[in-house]
């Protein structure tokens, strides 16, 4: 059995795409899914699976939210070892931020250097950005709500699809993945 952790984007954040917890957990064990555990109500769960692609198990999540929900919810699914190797590749681990001013967000494919060629990081300091493999990391120590460098980092710029979760919120999804592999 492999952990994995979905990441679901856009949900419980209006009153449209309403995904409740407790229907995100049958949901997954619906799919063979064991061990499922949520986490906040945003749409991020851990649990165990035999199957070996993420990418399956995101689309079979995505179907049975449609199906069951009339709902159209982009999810994301790693394994748990790739959100440790994301915590432990923190590129600011070596200063004191804050980490609901810290976002990953997670990619739908690789991060594409060349997405941010054209793209001056001091024009928007002190708000800093460091891409990861299928990740990109970003600090806004004045806040993300009115930063101009993460109303830039959007799917188009990246090129491929994201969602987004805060410092605290990856910490906990990567513990909770180390928890269930025991």
């Amino acid at each position: 059995m492999t952990t994995y952790v979905a990441l679901l984007r856009g949900i419980n954040v209006g009153t449209k795409q309403r995904v409740p917890m407790g229907t995100l957990r049958d949901l997954l064990s619906g799919l063979g899914c064991g061990s499922v555990r949520t986490h906040l109500n945003s749409g991020n769960a851990v649990f165990t699976h035999p199957g070996s692609d993420p990418d399956a198990l995101a689309a079979g999540l995505e179907e049975a939210i449609a199906r069951e929900l009339g709902l159209s919810v982009r999810c994301f699914v790693r394994e748990g070892a790739d959100l440790r190797r994301v915590v432990d590749a923190n590129p600011f681990a070596d200063r004191t931020v804050d980490p609901a001013r810290f976002l990953v967000t997670f990619l739908s494919g690789t991060a594409r250097p060349d997405a941010f060629a054209d793209l001056d990081p001091g024009a928007y300091a002190p708000d800093e950005f460091v891409l990861g493999e299928r990740e990109v990391y970003l600090l806004c120590p004045d806040g993300i709500r009115d930063s101009k460098l993460a109303k830039l980092l959007t799917g188009r710029r990246l090129g491929e699809d994201g969602t987004a979760r805060n410092w605290n919120t990856v910490t906990r999804l990567a513990d909770m993945a180390d928890e269930a592999d025991g």
